[in-house]
């Protein structure tokens, strides 16, 4: 099969690398993909948001199977697009997208159909008057998020009533986030322990992939702004068999059921991102797609060959998968740029690959990079995500292979945090 991968992130990056260890593929292309995932396929000039240009693309190339990685395409309706012109896609529908694609739409959903998650109202602009009121009327800490799509930054954990007030105005007043906080979702804030689990649906059923733990917040013990993730690892030694049990009853089957209830079959890779709190899980959000960096620690992790999953998928003959999971853990600490999640340069030199090439167990995904006369460029906030896979039964050793990796590598203003995983260790 030819593939195309449609993406340029570390989520990207290792789905061609896994999809690379498939015997079903000769060939792989990605849009518009990353000096890292150069040098894994045939890297295509069409950004990854123009859906005429890649169904031309894949129409001239003979493409058997297209992947979609991140979310806008899919939320765009891109899916659509390439079922009407009878090519193969691995994704959700539109409507299906809109889990992710609309915070409110995915309250609303789980409000429906007795899914757990956060007490919440949902406010529009016209509303902002009756959103000030609400906010004193609940107890800090409160979240607010953003309606649309914001990068993984249009949640905000306010820790007090004027804060949650300073960030209405933002949204409302300042339109800080343009489209995407034209509605707002209010809910109490959750404690417990984080956790993401992703399933491959075929719309009726699904597979269940190793949960891991993201860390969204910039900075170490988990302060600061939310990110699109600062590292990952998998699997969480805290999630027993039970407890992912209890998850299957009374999240991801009505979830996946429930869509299919309301005509909106959902095929694809569902995220879904979880709190454990003191009366049992609850979700904190639904993305439409593979999760990043949990992809970049969860593959690793999987035997199964991950295009005959996605085949399975998009055919509606999931129910005949077994997920095979090697005994090894995964951690991820990504390498971010000065400044980000606002406000950063690009174009800074990379060094060090050098001395992380060829080591056993250690991937280098790259997210925000690029190639100029033979040098690697940053090229984004996320930079690269250092990947160490060890022992089922020694996480620390992981997280150690990892970090005693990522400090060859650098660049001017360069920075990660340091305590990624360890979580993971206090459960032992």
């Amino acid at each position: 099969m030819n593939v195309l991968v449609i993406g340029s992130g570390g989520r990207e990056h290792a789905l061609v690398w896994k999809i690379t260890q498939s015997k079903l593929v000769s060939k792989i292309f990605c849009a518009p993909g990353n000096a890292g995932i150069a040098e894994l396929a045939c890297l295509v000039e069409i950004k990854q948001t123009n859906i005429p240009e890649l169904i031309k693309f894949v129409k001239d190339n003979k493409i058997d199977l297209t992947v979609v990685g991140p979310e806008q395409p899919l939320i765009d309706g891109i899916v659509d697009a390439f079922e009407s012109e009878r090519l193969m896609i691995f994704g959700p529908s539109k409507q299906a997208a809109e889990l992710e694609g609309s915070k409110v739409f995915a309250k609303n959903f789980m409000s429906r159909n007795n899914i757990p998650t956060a007490n919440f109202r949902s406010f529009e602009f016209e509303e902002r008057f009756e959103a000030e009121r609400y906010i004193n009327e609940v107890p800090a800490p409160i979240v607010i998020k953003a309606d649309g799509l914001a990068a993984g930054k249009g949640v905000t954990v306010c820790e007090s009533k004027e804060t949650a007030l300073d960030i209405l105005d933002e949204m409302f007043t300042k339109k800080s986030f343009g489209k995407a906080g034209e509605k707002i979702v209010i809910e109490d804030f959750m404690i417990g322990e984080e956790l993401s689990i992703l399933v491959v649906s075929d719309g009726k059923d699904f597979v269940v992939l190793p949960p891991a733990q993201d860390h969204k917040r910039v900075l170490d013990g988990d302060l600061g702004k939310n990110t699109g993730g600062m590292g990952a690892y998998a699997p969480t030694p805290f999630l027993d068999e039970k407890m992912l049990g209890k998850i299957k009853c009374t999240i991801i089957k009505p979830t996946v059921y429930g869509m299919a209830k309301e005509g909106k079959p959902f095929k694809g890779c569902l995220y879904f991102g979880l709190m454990l709190t003191q009366t049992g899980p609850r979700v904190v959000e639904y993305n439409c797609r593979f999760g990043d960096p949990e992809t970049q620690v969860i593959l690793p992790l999987i035997e199964n060959d991950l295009v005959e999953l996605m085949l399975a998928s998009i055919r509606g003959e999931i129910s005949r998968i077994k997920i095979k999971i090697k005994p090894v853990s995964a951690v991820c600490v990504v390498l971010t740029s000065r400044g980000y999640p606002d406000s950063y340069e690009v174009g800074k030199p990379i060094f060090g690959f050098d001395k992380v090439i060829n080591i056993p167990g250690l991937y280098i995904f790259h997210s925000g990079t690029k190639k100029e006369n033979d040098t690697i460029l940053t090229a984004g906030g996320r930079v690269l995500g250092v990947t160490a896979v060890g022992n089922l039964d020694n996480l620390e050793e992981t997280i150690m292979t990892a970090y005693r990796n990522i400090e060859h590598i650098t660049f001017d203003g360069a920075y990660y945090r340091s305590d990624i995983g360890k979580k993971g260790l206090g459960s032992n």
